[in-house]
């Protein structure tokens, strides 16, 4: 059992979570994520790691509800705790590694958070400012009281562009359209980070192949073991087939097919949808893990 020794409400539906794990904050880096299971009926869901602290042992998460299994992991409190808190999965971000430390302070960087994805942007920001790259970051969301982590990301950023598609808070606009005014004051970025919903990392994707910089995307579709056998968050990226729990979650952007992701993320959803795509992708459909119901 891994015990909840924080819970703090960030906005409307979504609150943070230090979980008590110590083999998870010891090997953990920023990128990565774990898979939680409320209880023993609960759904296993993934959740990206927001924040670690070795010392204490606790990995810190962020929940949003979005359906039934969120919803009962959202109704616990402090002092109770999680049947499973599994990980870490997948692989850490290539910048947030001391082997490519070097090159990485040579550049010019700036992240885009959309909506949740504030909560793996920032280990991320917090890992280069620690190591000595400043970054820039545009947090972008629908509406002022969706926002959260402001202050903590200013404390490790170097700048920190705050927008709001309706206007309420910060620039009126995307996180594109702040982008690109950046760039149009005289900004000049060697790599983009862009972490959010798909249709928002896509027209990120857009935008940068356009201002030819290289972008890198943390892709969150449907995942289910969270191990490569169960295939449901099959990508096509470039010419090759990835599994984002495996081979990701970070991926070249401007090489992602973001139409084919999304539409397969709709139909996964369905019975009837999971049994055309087993159809229509063959030995690349999944691993044969026989939990998935991809393969009926």
């Amino acid at each position: 059992m891994y015990q909840i020794v924080r819970k703090q409400t960030l906005a409307e539906n979504i609150i943070l979570m230090d979980i008590l794990a110590p083999r998870v904050a010891k090997h953990c880096l920023p990128g990565q994520f774990i898979i939680a299971k409320t209880d023993e009926i609960g759904e296993r869901i993934p959740l990206t790691i927001c924040d670690y602290d070795r010392e204490k042992g606790t990995v810190t998460i962020v929940v949003q509800t979005i359906g039934a299994g969120t919803s009962r992991m959202m109704s616990l409190n402090e002092g109770d705790a999680l049947e499973d808190f599994v990980g870490p999965l997948g692989c850490a971000s290539e910048l947030c590694q001391e082997k490519n430390l070097e090159e990485t302070k040579k550049k010019n960087i700036v992240f885009i958070a959309g909506g949740l994805g504030t909560a793996p942007v920032y280990p991320q920001v917090k890992w280069l400012h620690e190591h000595g790259v400043d970054v820039d970051v545009i947090m972008g969301s629908r509406t002022k009281d969706l926002l959260f982590y402001i202050d903590e990301m200013k404390s490790v950023a170097k700048n920190v562009y705050v927008t709001t598609d309706d206007g309420s808070y910060g620039f009126a606009g995307m996180g594109t359209d702040q982008l690109k005014a950046l760039v149009d004051e005289g900004k000049h970025y060697d790599v983009c980070v862009a972490i959010g919903p798909m249709i928002m990392m896509k027209f990120v994707c857009i935008l940068t192949k356009k201002l030819e910089i290289p972008t890198i995307v943390s892709m969150n579709p449907i995942m289910v073991d969270g191990t490569g056998m169960c295939g449901a968050c099959r990508l096509v990226v470039g010419d090759e087939v990835k599994f984002a729990c495996v081979d990701g979650p970070e991926f070249d952007g401007h090489l992602v097919d973001f139409d084919q992701a999304m539409k397969r993320q709709q139909q996964y959803k369905t019975a009837e949808g999971r049994a055309k795509l087993a159809l229509e992708e063959g030995d690349t459909h999944h691993g044969g893990c026989g939990h998935c119901g991809g393969d009926k």
